[in-house]
């Protein structure tokens, strides 16, 4: 089967949306770290609609910091996908162009460096993940003792992290005489843009206190929140879509039909007019982050953990059970109280969207796609509302009830006994420390002993252990179904 690439693009079905523009005269003004499914289907679907408005600046340069699977897909496609827009009344079709296109950062670091430092360059976008950005979860610090992270401290002549990739450019574009690039971090952190900017600070000094200094002046790292649930390409998508579009797209995604930016207003050179192509453009993120991850992201992880054990695959299947909707509903309950919602924001109507969303049959978004990460995932999703909530004297039953169930994952057996990969940065430390141990409390105990995860206050908090050992002990003698029934 054909691929699809610039010369196919005509022979595609009416149906199918395809780029307007000039492909050829579209400029290279975003470099993307960390280009997945989730970019393909979120941030380069706006800068897409900003070259459709005939803004040619924003073409796309894709940089793998890992492997080059998603080079191999895209580059022989001219850097062209398809995004697969589904709900339950069938699939919209829309081919991205967007993406001019992909590097692969460990194969040529220089390469990569060379284009953040390219004068075309004003935004630097990011998905990495939690993990990429070489933080502490619990605190935000720089972790100082990983090997890559010391590796870009001590030299960064072929950077090997995120952040160490930034300051090489950043670096490099002073000594041209370039004004910084506004670097946009679109990950799931709390505060992610001072975050990374804290990453991006730490190594500067310890290679140059002015480089350091020219980048907290002239920089900008603004804070955002991202929200559209994209889940894994299956080949069963893949094939489907060849079936559709009579050439093959291995780059494909698929993704529900609601899309959100928010971005916080703090650039640092030229932006496209996102204001007109539906981000919203604020002072203060943080109300709307803490939303989404309390409330969207923490049900997800309370869905992916106590439906993986259950040896449920789908989201929308986890919903469909009542009981498994009343665990949300009321794990919404205890986070509600822990927001202060931003004006626009009707609480009560984004929850009702949200089980919508959960909902939504055509998507097929995997209870063990979102479990994956979970020790980075917890301080931000499960934990701060947790804190909030103690710090008032409040209960936690349902938000204890979805961490015991990450407890009980890591331990890689579902209720039926059949071993799952615990898909993790932490799960060597999980697995020594649940090692021997079969007490709920003793369990307990050794997980919350993981400073990385669980704050000290928190961890010492007895309501929340007493809770936690509760529905552990629930979880592990009585099985998933009941122990949710039980709540």
């Amino acid at each position: 089967m054909t691929r699809l690439s610039n010369e196919t693009l005509d022979a595609l079905p009416a149906d199918v949306a395809v780029p307007s523009y000039d492909r050829f005269a579209v400029k290279h003004g975003v470099v993307h770290l960390g280009i997945g499914a989730f970019h393909r289907a979120h941030q380069a679907v706006i800068f897409e609609a900003a070259l459709e408005s005939g803004d040619l600046r924003w073409g796309i340069t894709g940089a793998s910091l890992r492997s080059a699977g998603v080079r191999d897909e895209m580059n022989p496609q001219d850097g062209l996908y398809t995004v697969v827009t589904r709900d339950g009344s069938g699939d919209a079709l829309r081919v991205i162009g967007a993406v001019r296109e992909v590097l692969v950062a460990p194969e040529n670091p220089e390469a990569l460096v060379e284009r953040l430092a390219d004068p075309d360059v004003h935004i630097v976008t990011l998905t990495v993940t939690e993990k990429g950005y070489k933080l502490d979860p619990a605190t935000g610090a720089l972790l100082t003792d990983d090997p890559d992270v010391a590796a870009d401290c001590a030299d960064l002549t072929a950077p090997k992290t995120a952040p160490g990739f930034l300051v090489a450019a950043l670096s490099a574009r002073r000594d041209l005489g370039l004004s910084p690039f506004t670097a946009i971090s679109c990950d799931n952190l709390p505060h992610n843009g001072r975050r990374l900017e804290q990453a991006v600070l730490a190594i500067a000094r310890a290679h140059r206190a002015d480089l350091a200094e020219w980048i907290e002046t002239y920089g900008a790292f603004p804070e955002t929140m991202v929200d559209r649930i994209v889940p894994a390409t299956t080949p069963a998508d893949v094939e489907k879509l060849e079936t559709a579009l009579g050439a093959s797209d291995q780059a494909m995604v698929k993704a529900e039909p609601f899309l959100q930016w928010v971005i916080e207003d703090r650039f640092c050179g030229p932006r496209p007019a996102f204001e007109k192509l539906g981000v919203q453009i604020t002072a203060d993120v943080a109300p709307w982050e803490e939303a989404k991850l309390r409330m969207l992201n923490g049900a997800h992880s309370g869905i992916a953990y106590l439906g993986g054990l259950a040896g449920i695959d789908f989201v929308h299947e986890v919903v469909a059970i009542p009981a498994f909707k009343r665990f949300v509903e009321a794990l919404w309950d205890e986070a509600e109280a822990t927001l202060s919602p931003p004006p626009g924001l009707d609480v009560a109507a984004y929850r009702t969207a949200l089980m919508e969303r959960f909902a939504n049959p055509a998507l097929q978004h995997r209870t063990r796609q979102i479990a994956m990460d979970g020790s980075q995932k917890l301080p931000q999703r499960l934990l701060a509302p947790i804190a909030a909530r103690r710090a008032k004297g409040l209960g936690v039953d349902a938000l204890a009830l979805a961490v015991a169930a990450w407890m009980r994952w890591q331990g890689a057996r579902d209720d039926s006994g059949a071993v799952h990969v615990v898909d993790d940065p932490l799960a060597a430390v999980t697995a020594a420390r649940l090692d021997g141990l079969t007490d709920p409390a003793a369990q307990v105990a050794a997980l919350l002993s993981i400073d990385a995860v669980f704050p000290p206050t928190l961890a010492a908090d007895e309501m929340f252990r007493a809770a936690l050992v509760r529905h552990l002990a629930s979880l592990s003698t009585k099985g998933t179904r009941a122990a949710v029934e039980a709540l």
